[in-house]
């Protein structure tokens, strides 16, 4: 991963991501995959599975076979700025996204719990060939960080919606060997400590997400705190101090935002060629 210099000139993109969370035998756990490193968006990367919102998920057939009134997702993801069309779309996309780069199906019907992404039909078209049950009320909407404007990692800007999740019975998550060319579950502080001795590479939302994963020792422990508040908005801040690219996140002294959004540092800086928290690894987990 290298430091991006380019300002973007259009608006973000709407998109969505998963955090797929399990119970291990020591702890929490995290799904992640490894972009393919072609991709021109964090290739090589690890991230939860997601990806930009299609025109298709704001479809309005697809209400339904939602578990849960359309207006009530609108609702719980917390966005008045937000139509009701593109809320229920950004659920779908989460949907979609998780079960296209994963395999894993929020959803009951016929087939579920059996398929791969790889031999899976279209994720729309097999909502309505097989009668699917689309779990909504399975993901909850966690956090959404929106690309600053001066972007550090990509030329692309995107307004995401993490949405939490346990893994559901049943199925195993995969990578698709297209876009994601490897996949693990680990505790949080185990791939941060990866990405601490270059095992793995993470962006800062990833970076910040885990480091703020890493405070829950259960599942439902972090499910709790997500459906606790509303979806706090991150837009981090880039700017250039002493020849450092820093990066800082609502709450820290040259945000504009004053409250905190997340527990962990309040600024990460551009050193030795990755991100890191001022004073270490120890510093993302005070």
């Amino acid at each position: 991963m290298e430091l991006n210099s380019e300002i973007p000139t259009l608006p973000p993109r709407d998109a969505a991501t998963v955090v797929m969370l399990r119970d291990g035998t020591q702890g929490l756990e995290v799904f992640l995959v490894k972009r393919h490193g072609l991709s021109d968006v964090l290739g090589g990367a690890y991230v939860f599975p997601g990806g930009k919102l299609d025109t298709a998920d704001c479809d309005a057939a697809h209400h339904a076979h939602f578990d849960r009134d359309a207006a009530l997702l609108h609702a719980a993801l917390g966005e008045s700025g937000t139509d009701q069309a593109t809320a229920c779309g950004l659920f779908v996309a989460a949907l979609r996204e998780t079960f296209e780069e994963s395999g894993v199906l929020f959803a009951s019907g016929t087939g579920t719990g059996t398929s791969t992404a790889a031999a899976a039909p279209d994720f729309h078209a097999r909502l309505a060939a097989q009668q699917l049950r689309l779990h909504t009320s399975a993901v909850q909407p966690w956090t959404r960080w929106i690309t600053p404007l001066m972007p550090s990692v990509t030329n692309k800007r995107f307004d995401t919606r993490f949405f939490i999740a346990a893994m559901p019975e049943g199925q195993l998550a995969a990578h698709d060997n297209v876009e994601a060319t490897e996949s693990a579950w680990l505790q949080p502080r185990t791939a941060l400590q990866q990405y601490w001795d270059r095992e793995i590479e993470l962006a800062p939302p990833q970076i910040m997400s885990l480091a703020q994963l890493s405070r829950h020792a259960t599942v439902a422990s972090a499910l709790t705190e997500a459906a606790s508040r509303p979806p706090p908005v991150i837009m981090p801040e880039a700017f250039n101090q002493d020849g450092e690219r820093v990066i800082c996140y609502p709450g820290d002294a040259q945000h504009s935002v004053r409250a905190r959004a997340m527990p962990g540092p309040s600024r990460l800086f551009w050193r030795n060629k990755r991100f890191e928290a001022e004073g270490g690894f120890d510093a993302l987990f005070a």
